[in-house]
């Protein structure tokens, strides 16, 4: 089990867009297994994870929705381990309001399609065809929009991104780092 240092906002890698996988390798499999192993480890109790969040800039993602924590006891659900998926269909529309695990302490309602259809290749690279609704399909569009360089505090107020801003400086400066703003 390997957990991986989760990259937080403001660092470039997050608005850089990744390029597809060419074929699914050992090595893709290992960081699909290590993305899991982060986004069920994560505090703020992730149900999705990009590789760009990691700072890998490859289009590969892990979800598992239906996963709970409780107490100590980790339940998983199903975990969609993805590699390049594209989303092929939309309908429907809702609002939800989104966080992320590398924008801790935010949120942003997004207007997403209530349902989606992606293609992908899973882990053993076999295409693979998922119809989404509600909050699989949100979550589907929220990791696909990672790999695109798209975050959810792109569709903030300027007024609400200057705050959270300032509270992540504030952060760093109570933490004596260097300000990278």
């Amino acid at each position: 089990m390997t957990i991986l240092k989760i990259v937080t906002y403001p660092d470039p890698v997050l608005s850089t867009a990744c390029k597809p996988v060419e074929k699914v390798t050992k090595e893709i499999q290992a960081l699909l297994t290590d993305l899991a192993d982060t986004m069920y480890e994560a505090p703020g109790h992730g149900i999705g994870l990009a590789a760009p969040q990691v700072g890998v800039l490859k289009r590969v993602i892990v979800l598992d929705t239906q996963w709970k924590e409780e107490k100590t006891v980790k339940k998983k659900g199903r975990l969609y381990q993805l590699v390049n998926p594209v989303i092929t269909k939309k309908t429907g529309a809702l609002e939800w309001d989104e966080g992320c695990l590398s924008i801790p302490g935010f949120s942003q309602m997004m207007k997403r399609a209530k349902q989606v259809t992606v293609e992908a290749l899973d882990y053993n690279g076999k295409p693979i065809t998922i119809e989404a609704e509600d909050l699989f399909a949100v979550c589907l569009q929220h990791e696909i929009d990672h790999l695109d360089g798209k975050l959810i505090i792109d569709k903030a107020s300027r007024l609400k991104k200057n705050l959270y801003i300032e509270q992540v400086r504030k952060t760093i400066s109570k933490d004596h780092k260097e300000a990278i703003l």
